[in-house]
């Protein structure tokens, strides 16, 4: 037996039937259809209060709608949160349709000219990724007449520790090297854009406070030196976001409180030139990934060779992180639970399969989980944040799962 990460506060107490926002699971799927995502809306409002009242006053909380797109949930996010991020021209426009152009950012590398003119065109910033994009967003927006919204991404010179992807501290394709960052910013601004800042961001999926302390105060003591060097004060940092969430057995939820504390007393130690600049933090798998749970019927049990299998009705294509084989280096079992008996005693131990023709589709690895048989329905937590659109749905032509927000 291979043990499961733990259940999110929401459901742990749970008995009996598994409910999400007070909607019984089972009822939902016969409404939707199996398989099937459910985000509970009141849940992300809940992080993002929880947010609030632990970072200071004078932070900025920006989404970063890669973690979930979901049009109703995006609608609902945006009049929470001061800005959205995004990282496609795709993303740009759901962004647009939920949020004004001035609260919207545009990172990741390799921008086509088609997405430059969308996001100068509309207003939106452009978190510029290297020296030749630089040059090719003045040229976009010397054709169009309009001075592009620039801030600098800096690939910094230090890492988040610990974190499950680090985006800082070494060769990288994300931002400009914190050492070539200055001379891009004067070619920015003495080609005519309009300066916004920095985004630096060194990590993800951080469940340690005092590594996420120590990198928030080097990148505001980063962001200082840099200003300083090209002699101009940035209106925005964007710290990134680096907040983990809980997926695997023995983690333990991050001290969001302790790191507000202490990023407290960072901002009043700030330097001089970050004295006007507004701070924010950029998250996404935090906010999201605990209010979503992914529904799956049980199609067929089988025995072969001494292994109990629960084939379901969806798997990988949809929920790729759950099963192992996105990011993830040694495979390990996400919460799972038999949607109708939430809280029993496990009686089997059993490996929980998709209906795809790969040995990859597995959600649950020689899980303990109560007797299930065929109609059951599976649920697997943590399904908010990179579920449906980061896993390839297209692969063997299964339908689509449905999506439905509570709450």
């Amino acid at each position: 037996m291979r043990p499961m990460g733990p259940l999110p506060p929401a459901f742990a107490r749970q008995q009996g039937a598994l409910t999400i926002a007070g909607e019984d699971a089972a009822a939902l799927v016969a409404a939707h259809g199996s398989p099937l995502f459910v985000y509970d809306l009141a849940g992300v409002a809940a992080q993002v209060a929880r947010f609030r009242a632990a970072m200071p006053a004078a932070i900025g909380l920006h989404y970063a709608i890669k973690a979930n797109p979901y049009a109703p949930l995006l609608a609902a996010m945006a009049p929470l949160v001061d800005g959205l991020d995004v990282a496609s021209g795709g993303e740009l426009e759901r962004a647009l349709a939920v949020k004004p152009a001035g609260a919207v950012s545009f990172a990741g590398p390799g921008k086509r000219d088609d997405e430059l003119a969308a996001a100068i065109a509309a207003g939106a910033t452009l978190n510029i990724e290297s020296a030749g994009e630089a040059r090719r967003a003045l040229a976009v927006g010397e054709r169009l007449g309009i001075a592009p919204r620039a801030a600098v991404r800096v690939n910094p010179d230090l890492e988040l520790r610990g974190s499950g992807m680090k985006m800082g501290g070494r060769a990288s394709p994300f931002g400009i090297d914190a050492e070539e960052a200055v001379a891009v910013v004067r070619a920015l601004i003495t080609g005519g854009a309009t300066w916004r800042g920095f985004h630096i961001f060194a990590g993800s999926q951080a469940l340690d406070a005092g590594a996420l302390i120590e990198t928030q105060s080097a990148t505001l003591a980063l962001a200082a030196r840099l200003a300083d060097a090209a002699g101009v004060a940035p209106p925005l940092v964007n710290l990134g976001g680096g907040f983990g969430v809980p997926y695997f057995a023995g983690d333990v939820a991050l001290d969001v409180e302790r790191v507000g504390a202490a990023l407290t007393e960072s901002l009043e130690r700030r330097a001089d030139v970050l004295a006007d600049s507004s701070i924010a933090l950029e998250l996404g798998r935090w906010l999201v990934a605990q209010a979503g749970v992914y529904l799956t019927r049980v199609v067929d049990r089988k025995v072969s060779r001494g292994e109990t299998f629960l084939v379901v009705d969806g798997g990988l294509h949809h929920q790729l992180a759950a099963s192992g084989n996105f990011g993830t280096v040694v495979r390990r079992n996400y919460p799972l639970a038999v949607a109708g008996r939430m809280g029993a005693v496990g009686e089997e131990e059993v490996s929980v399969v998709g209906c795809l023709c790969t040995p990859l589709d597995r959600l649950g690895d020689r899980v303990l989980l109560p007797r299930t048989a065929e109609g059951d329905v599976i649920a697997v937590f943590l399904a908010g944040a990179y579920g449906l659109t980061a896993s390839p749905s297209a692969f063997l032509g299964h339908p689509a799962p449905a999506e439905v927000v509570v709450g």
